[in-house]
């Protein structure tokens, strides 16, 4: 089997397990919708009747095969706390957590690339030996104190940058930068940094193969070098791990999103939570979902196009 047919196989199958277990356990968790619509104060024939106009009183099967068939057909149906349609609600949050994950996504990919370089650097100056306790800082420090740091020096004590609030990318871009800067810096931080260690460890080893040791002996010039035969070589680590922390964005964008009062999907998420309002919880959760298994996939492709050495060892294995 070829190997990008085997990784887009298992990728179907990991969001097909992924929806069950989204579906389960939001209903394996405390409280129900109809509570959370009535309070503990309704009648029994309150909470039947809005069960039934809910749909929540049918078969755990049935309400799980109906709502992932409306997911692969485009509409999961309606929110249950607004009676919205759950593709417009997510519509109107998205926008902002698209911005702030692609503004995150960019300054950890070059963050990484830069530091990665630095730590790796074969004469180790000031700036490489400050950077190591530099970075284990930063990797002991969870996003929200990271971010709560930057709103402090940042918003308060410097007052450059806004302390939350959003503005709109396309009618005040200027003021959309300022108001995304912090957020995004703090998102992209902790992983650069686990990229950048990664990129300087390959590289470091990349040097010491026999291929990049010959053409230091032949007299090749040492930009050549580090762009034709060292980074080639040792990014293929670096994409999957990119490709990773890309995806899990989302997650720390639920805690940005509360501190620095954006209103993107991490927030809607957190609200359909809290009121059981699972048509939109269980969408949201399989977005995220689809988009690490989607960017983790391309990541492994890329992987497969820049080392094909891979795809053919799993090849072989598949055989």
């Amino acid at each position: 089997m070829p190997y990008w047919t085997r990784k887009a196989a298992g990728a179907l199958a990991t969001l097909w397990l992924a929806s069950m277990a989204v579906f389960l356990l939001l209903r394996l968790a405390p409280g129900d919708p109809v509570s959370a619509a009535l309070g503990a104060e309704a009648d029994q024939e309150q909470r039947d009747h809005l069960g039934r106009q809910l749909g929540v009183d049918r078969p755990l099967p049935a309400q799980y095969f109906s709502w992932l068939g409306g997911l692969l057909g485009g509409d999961p149906g309606l929110s249950f706390h607004y009676r919205e349609p759950v593709t417009r609600m997510i519509g109107q949050s998205l926008g902002s957590t698209v911005q702030l994950a692609l503004a995150a996504g960019l300054l950890m990919l070059v963050l990484g690339l830069l530091l990665g370089a630095a730590l790796a650097a074969e004469r180790r100056g000031r700036l490489a030996r400050a950077l190591d306790p530099l970075t284990t800082a930063v990797l002991a420090l969870p996003v929200y104190v990271t971010a709560v740091l930057f709103v402090f020096v940042f918003a308060v004590l410097l007052r450059v940058l806004p302390a939350g609030g959003e503005k709109d990318l396309f009618t005040a871009p200027d003021l959309a930068v300022q108001y995304l800067a912090l957020p995004a810096v703090a998102l992209a931080l902790p992983g650069s940094v686990v990229l950048a260690r990664l990129l300087a460890t390959e590289l470091r080893r990349t040097r010491q193969e026999e291929f990049v040791l010959t053409a230091i002996a032949k007299g090749a010039p040492p930009r050549r070098i580090l762009l034709r035969h060292v980074l080639p070589n040792s990014l293929a680590p670096f994409c999957v791990e990119f490709g990773l922390n890309l995806g899990e964005l989302l997650g720390g964008a639920v805690v940005a999103e509360q501190l620095f009062a954006r209103h993107g999907l991490g927030q809607l998420l957190l609200d359909a939570i809290n009121q059981r309002d699972y048509p939109v919880a269980q969408t949201l959760i399989m977005l995220a979902v689809a988009v690490a298994v989607t960017v983790q996939l391309g990541s492994e492709l890329l992987v497969g196009r820049l080392d094909p050495r891979i795809a053919h060892a799993g090849a072989g294995e598949a055989r």
